[in-house]
């Protein structure tokens, strides 16, 4: 059985009187995209701190990549991007790369093409001579990437990858992570962009005032969709409706149809107009994350 890329029991860090993490409980498998979501001082930055044993807990434990919190050979398998970070000026890309690959252990006759890939995959080739403090920032974040997946960590921690980036940059890193996904890394991806993190996520976890509140599968944490058509015209005899589940009126001029697969609703309202309604406005209904997560991160009941 393969180990977890991450798994936590009880892990947490005080500062004297200061309760940075109380008790996080999360394990994320070797593959999947995981988000590690929460608002500003919940306790996050903390974790990747102990997960990449930059510091040590002050109770509790876990494993990173099936080694104990902390292995210093385990650190050489693990890329980072901080929200954070800025580039000896003066220096290549390909320059900041190699110095990356010889602090990772790269092997020297690998270092070169490896230097190679990660620059064509996050969009700077032709640029590995240009001189770090001449790029926008958008490049900076791009830079930021190729360190990470040097070497092709088998966990690969990014922290606001997409902040520095436009619409395109984007839907860029969003390639990058699901290629680095595919070639086996885990990811866990710390974003406030939550649209980006619904995406891309397997599965997430939200954190507030030091403590998970909610992990999981995001159709597990989000639940079924109940798709609501505006409808009008529609006969009473709705007898051909029948194989689209339950079908009912909200009294507000909405047809909700609950647990109906999405790639379902064409033939849901191509089955309304067939039977003379007329189908004004159609609307998912599903719950959004960003939902969930104001809801969670708001009411005090949510960590108790």
């Amino acid at each position: 059985m393969t180990s977890p890329a991450i798994e936590t029991a009880g892990l947490r860090k005080a500062y004297g009187r200061t309760v940075a993490l109380e008790s996080l409980d999360i394990r994320v498998e070797s593959g999947e995209v995981f988000g590690f979501l929460g608002p500003n001082g919940a306790g996050k930055t903390t974790a990747v701190k102990l997960l990449l044993g930059l510091t040590r807990p002050s109770a509790g434990g876990g494993s990173v990549l099936g080694r104990p919190l902390g292995d210093l050979e385990t650190r050489r398998r693990i890329g980072y991007l901080p929200e954070l970070f800025r580039y000896q000026a003066w220096l290549t890309a390909r320059e900041v790369l190699g110095l990356h690959a010889r602090l990772g252990g790269l092997d020297s006759g690998q270092r070169h093409s490896e230097i190679e890939r990660v620059l064509a995959l996050v969009g700077l080739e032709g640029r590995g001579d240009d001189r770090t403090g001449g790029f926008s920032k958008g490049m900076q974040q791009r830079m930021g990437l190729a360190a990470a997946l040097l070497g092709d960590p088998s966990l690969v921690i990014l922290d606001e990858p997409t902040s520095a980036l436009d619409p395109v940059g984007r839907e860029d890193v969003r390639a990058i992570i699901r290629h680095a996904q595919a070639r086996g890394s885990a990811v866990l991806l710390n974003s406030h962009l939550l649209g980006e993190v619904e995406r891309l996520c397997d599965r997430v976890a939200i954190v507030n005032r030091g403590r998970v509140v909610a992990a999981g599968a995001l159709t597990d944490l989000l639940g079924q969709a109940a798709v609501r058509l505006r409808v009008t015209g529609l006969p009473d005899d709705r007898a051909a409706l029948v194989a689209f589940g339950g079908l009912e009126d909200d009294g507000e001029g909405w047809l909700v149809a609950r647990g109906l697969d999405e790639e379902r609703v064409p033939d849901l309202v191509a089955a309304i107009v067939g039977l003379g309604g007329r189908v004004h406005a159609v609307d998912p209904g599903r719950r959004s994350l960003e939902d969930l997560f104001l809801d969670l991160v708001r009411v005090p009941e949510a960590v108790a």
